[in-house]
């Protein structure tokens, strides 16, 4: 049996910002300690990026931001409705980033599960869309959480299932390889080094156990349901690796596999480029990804919200508080849905039921 969240020995947690901020216990020594924003894993400062390279998009600015406040949830609105028949509603959930506490809330206010975090919404289908750790303080407790909501849901006659997300790769990378050197097509680089440098968390290594990484490692890249073409990351880059959604899958399990170094660190850095379908172009790569794949449009996370309308820094957002994010972003023509919430800026952990009425 799975250990439940907020069960385990009590450990220390780093304290931890509400942005993109490089934790506090990171050194500014050595290759990386010119990075820009934590979020990058910058080469040495006499080697550039070959064109197109971004292990995380450097043009990401940095936000301060204080603690979210937790919202009330009504008792009442803790049941969702049933189907008579068929597959129950379909729900997706944006990046979490080890804020369980908020996944908890937000859960509990559609009515998946109970006041003690237990599934109750039988039929019901909920797929994560990975990056379930990092930045926020209790990613072990995020990953414990949806491996007994998936036994449970399960149980009851749904589902509760979930997507790779770069930070499970970076994750699974930091604790096989470590300070392995890596071809970063830019000079030297590591796992460990890129862990920290994107928010990685110290109390979630000491936490991470053999069977957090077997259920991280055969993790599904992609999947269609109803329609819904589901990846977490906002690139093309899923074209590299098959042209089905069972030959990525199993392309990128394969290369976990392997266990070699180089070719994990390629995978990391191919699904984390971003806003391939933003701006001019971005419908068409969406295209190219529903007419390889299936599916009419597509849900991904990734790329908050804010940086994907052009909000983020903004005067209007500076005088809010925070940036304001009421529920999915649909772009590219109507072809997208962006369920990355900010949450990590103060911005919002969203889940979602789809159909969207758009």
């Amino acid at each position: 049996m799975t250990q439940g969240a907020g069960q385990g020995p009590e450990v220390e947690r780093t304290a931890t910002l509400r942005d993109f901020r490089v934790p506090a216990y990171v050194h500014e020594t050595g290759p990386y300690a010119h990075s820009t924003h934590p979020g990058d894993v910058a080469p040495p400062a006499d080697e550039a990026y070959p064109e197109g390279y971004t292990p995380t998009q450097r043009d990401l600015p940095v936000i301060n931001r204080g603690d979210t406040v937790q919202v009330h949830v009504d008792p009442d609105s803790l049941s969702a409705p049933q189907p008579v028949d068929g597959p129950g509603p379909l729900f997706v959930v944006g990046d979490v980033h080890g804020y369980l506490d908020e996944l908890v809330a937000a859960l509990q206010e559609k009515g998946l599960i109970d006041a003690a975090a237990n599934w109750c919404a039988g039929t019901a289908r909920l797929w994560f869309l990975g990056d379930f750790t990092d930045r926020g303080p209790d990613g072990i407790g995020v990953i414990d959480l949806v491996m007994r909501l998936s036994a449970e849901a399960a149980a009851a006659g749904g589902y509760c299932k979930a997507l790779m997300g770069n930070h499970e790769l970076l994750l699974i990378g930091a604790k096989r390889f470590g300070d392995t050197p890596v071809n970063s097509g830019a000079g030297t680089a590591t796992f460990q080094a890129a862990w920290l440098l994107n928010g990685g968390q110290k109390t979630d290594m000491d936490r991470l156990q053999d069977h957090h990484l077997q259920w991280m490692s055969r993790l599904d890249a992609m999947e269609e349901v109803d329609g819904h073409l589901l990846v977490h990351s906002d690139t093309t880059a899923y074209l590299d690796y098959g042209d089905s959604i069972e030959a990525v899958n199993d392309t990128v399990r394969e290369t976990l596999t392997r266990n070699d170094a180089d070719e994990v660190w390629d995978l990391f850095r191919k699904f984390t480029k971003r806003f391939s379908f933003r701006d001019e172009g971005g419908a068409d790569h969406v295209r190219s990804l529903l007419d390889t794949y299936g599916g009419t449009r597509i849900v991904h996370g990734h790329s908050p919200i804010p940086y994907l309308k052009g909000e983020v820094g903004s005067e209007e957002s500076e005088d809010s508080g925070g940036p304001l994010v009421e529920g999915p972003h649909v772009y590219a023509e109507r072809l997208a849905i962006a369920m990355d919430g900010g949450v990590t800026m103060a911005g919002k952990l969203l889940v979602q039921q789809l159909p969207l009425d758009i």
